[in-house]
């Protein structure tokens, strides 16, 4: 490693020390604080949860995880990114911000480099923790499934592609924002050409970003042209380019890869944009398709019972688990708008879908209630109503129980 390079290294981890110390102060607004002792690395190691906004502790649901590392430097970043897309976009995640406060640069750096400023190298230990303690932990204690993510920046970036070629079963989706490939001769994108040959990529996904800080010199070096460039200014940005093209050739074996470039975006603000861009590419998959056809009158009932079982059937086959194939909220909504235009059918059959989906949600069977109602069906609401209270135990359904009786009679 060039001593230009080492010198960059360390700013970029005195940096991380400077922004974690004042950052972590704040982290208990954001996220619970939680922290396990490991063996392997024979030190006890800090992270952050989130749970999701509706998180039920009493529910048995299990949740997909997103671990991002730099917990103390980006986990409000990923908060917010799942804050604002859930539903349509992202999945509700339990998200796991994992601390890299402290010996840095030694666990998320794959093989040792000399002369450096401190210790490198210890990649296949963190891992190790994380496989072996990290994630039985949070899956022990938390309602996680086995459905993860894993998100890293620039040596976090470095260390998620290093697991993806040593481990790929870990995770499911990769995210490698500015990742730092230069490091050790670019040794990722050697040790990748022969991992990538063998099985064990299908039905993997990884993005990669690349911030538009080409050359610390000179602007005039551009994505056009900075492959041209021999020197070692542009060594990140070559290296990261040709991975991906790497990955471009063998995304035909079941690598589902997305690569990006942010012109505007710093090495140290490209996190953002990419934790946006990218967890929407790795979920791509997830999100909602023929929803328009909700707000045509005249789609049959049967084509809108397909949409729902078709979506339950794909996030069933993705998560390994049964998922409802939209928010209850959504369902409760299409049934209420469907009641208001007449189209009965379409109604119940969206009370229906939401009781199988939600059988514990007393709103639901409120909903079902109101269906009845309007059909004059009293009886029928009436033992809606009861199942409701039974759940929910609310004045409401109480009053309503008393108010439905009264018509009975």
């Amino acid at each position: 490693m060039s001593s230009l390079i080492q010198k960059a290294v360390l700013c970029l981890a005195i940096l991380f020390s400077i922004i974690s110390e004042t950052n972590a102060q704040f982290l208990s607004q954001i996220g619970l604080k939680d922290s396990v002792y490991s063996e392997v690395l024979n030190e006890s190691r800090q992270f952050f949860v989130q749970f999701p906004e509706k998180f039920d502790p009493q529910s048995d649901k299990k949740y997909p995880v997103a671990f991002i590392l730099d917990g103390e430097i980006l986990f409000p970043a990923l908060t917010v990114t799942q804050k604002f897309y859930m539903g349509g976009f992202l999945p509700d995640m339990i998200l796991i911000g994992v601390s890299n406060q402290e010996n840095r640069t030694r666990d998320l750096t794959p093989s040792v480099v000399e002369p450096s400023y401190g210790p490198n190298g210890g990649a296949a230990q963190f891992l190790r923790f994380l496989g072996e303690e990290l994630i039985p932990y949070v899956e022990e204690n938390y309602p996680a499934s086995d459905y993860r993510t894993l998100i890293g920046h620039s040596y976090g970036g470095l260390f998620s592609i290093y697991t993806l070629i040593h481990q790929p079963e870990l995770f499911e989706n990769y995210l490698a924002i500015d990742p730092s490939l230069d490091w050790d001769d670019q040794l990722m994108l050697k040790q990748a050409k022969e991992a990538f040959t063998k099985e064990g990529l299908n039905g993997k996904s990884l993005y990669i970003s690349l911030s538009g800080q080409l050359h610390m010199q000179k602007p005039e070096i551009t994505i056009d042209n900075v492959m041209d460039d021999d020197s070692e200014f542009t060594m990140f940005a070559r290296s990261n380019i040709a991975f991906a093209e790497l990955c471009r050739v063998y995304s035909d074996q079941g690598l589902a890869f997305d690569w990006e470039i942010f012109p505007k975006d710093l090495h140290g603000t490209v996190p953002l944009p990419s934790l946006r861009n990218g967890m929407i590419s790795l979920f791509d998959w997830f999100q909602m398709e023929k929803t328009e056809l909700f707000n045509i009158p005249e789609t049959p009932t049967s084509e809108l019972l397909d949409i729902l079982n078709y979506r339950a059937e794909k996030l069933r086959s993705h998560f390994g688990f049964e998922v409802p194939p939209f928010p209850e909220d959504l369902i409760t909504i299409s049934g209420y708008m469907n009641m208001d235009m007449g189209q009965m059918e379409k109604a119940k059959m969206f009370f229906d879908q939401g009781l199988k989906y939600f059988p514990k949600s007393a709103n639901m069977y409120d909903s079902m209630a109101d269906y009845f109602e309007a059909n004059n069906d009293i009886v029928s609401a009436l033992e809606f109503v009861k199942k409701a209270y039974e759940i929910s135990g609310s004045d409401y359904h109480r009053d309503r129980m008393g108010e439905l009786t009264l018509k009975i009679k």
